[in-house]
Order: C-alpha cells, then structure tokens, then sequence
C-alpha cells in the first residue's frame, strides 16, 4: 500500500487530474452497464407476443396499460404506436419513428465519453511524464557532476509514474468502451426487429 501512494504522490499533481478522469471512467461505465443491461433489458419475445395477443381480441387500452410495466425503450416505441393504432398506418408508423428518435439516443448516451477518457488520460500521462523530466534536467543542471547521474536516473524514474498511471486509466476505459458500444448495437438492433414486428401486428389489426 506505501508503494502505491509512493507511486502516486512522487507522480505530481497531473496524478490528481488522471485519478479524476479515472473516476469519472468508472462512473460512467457503471451507469451505462445499468441503463443498458438493466433498465432496458426486458424479455423482447414475451413482450411482442403478449402486445399481439392483445392487439387481435382488440384490447388496445390493455396493451397501452401493459407498456406502462418498463419504462425500457421498446415498450415506449410500442405504446406510442398503440395510441395511433386507431389511425392510418403512416400515422401508427410516424409515432414510434418519433418516440425511437427520442429513446435510442438515450441507449447511446455518454458511452463516447469513455474513448474520450481514455485518450485525455493517456496524453496526461505524457504530459506529466514531460513536465518531470523538464524539472529533472533543471535540477541536474545545477547538481554536482558525481550526483548527476543519480538524480537524472532518479527524475526519470517518478516523470514515468504519469505515463504509467495514465494507460492503467485508458485500458479499462477502453474495454468499458468496446463492451458498453457492442450492448448497445445489439439492443438497438433487437429494439429495431421487434418495433418491425409490431408495426406489423397494429396495422394488420386496423
């Protein structure tokens, strides 16, 4: 543990500014894992079939009810198209066009952030590590010749402390990135196929 905030404190007040970006990586990758995986994650088949089932004995205002369940995407678009259902199918079809405007930019939200991190807290590390060796070489500059080589191996050695620490920062914020951008497509690709279907089932319904 002392060799950690060793690390830390001899790295320089970039340090601070790379903890920040580091926590503001896993905030963001911790809400958007939520939002994603949890929020908008409902069973897509069960729901669809049960929207049909209620479509064709004609219970549109139990349909309408049974979107309030989520507040996910899908059952959104759907309930959007349901209170339409009574008009043309341009009408039915421009209101879940509408609504899935409005939702799935909240699916992508924030998540290029993450990439954004992730370079900030590299170029900081670099950053750091060069505002280290400019204080190093200063002070060799002024140091005995025999005390030369120990404070430049020295000053070296802590500049790197912020380049490390800036792709410890960048790595997880990366694979956060790629996991969070690949849930993502995959939900908005499901929410897609199943508003198809149920655009389907409203106007054969009219």
């Amino acid at each position: 543990m002392d060799s950690i905030i060793r690390f830390f404190v001899t790295g320089g007040p970039v340090m601070f500014v790379i903890l920040f970006a580091l926590i503001l990586g896993i905030v963001t990758i911790i809400e958007r894992v939520i939002y994603i995986q949890f929020k908008n994650r409902i069973d897509s088949e069960l729901f669809v079939n049960k929207i049909a089932e209620l479509i064709r004995s004609g219970n549109i205002n139990r349909a309408i009810d049974y979107c309030n369940i989520s507040d996910a995407a899908l059952p959104n678009i759907a309930k959007a198209g349901l209170q339409e259902i009574s008009n043309s199918p341009a009408s039915i079809q421009n209101a879940m066009e509408l609504t899935a405007m409005k939702e799935i930019p909240k699916l992508e939200k924030r998540t290029h952030y993450l990439a954004m991190i992730a370079n900030v807290a590299t170029l900081l590390g670099l950053l750091g590590t060069i505002f280290g060796l400019i204080s190093s070489f200063a002070a060799v500059a002024h140091a005995d010749a025999a005390e030369k080589a120990t404070l430049l191996t020295s000053g070296i050695s802590i500049a790197m402390n912020t380049t490390a620490f800036g792709i410890i920062v960048a790595i997880p914020c990366l694979v956060g990135f790629t996991y969070i951008t690949e849930k993502t497509n995959e939900l908005i690709d499901e929410i897609n196929e199943n508003v198809a279907r149920l655009y389907r089932h409203m106007t054969a319904a009219r």
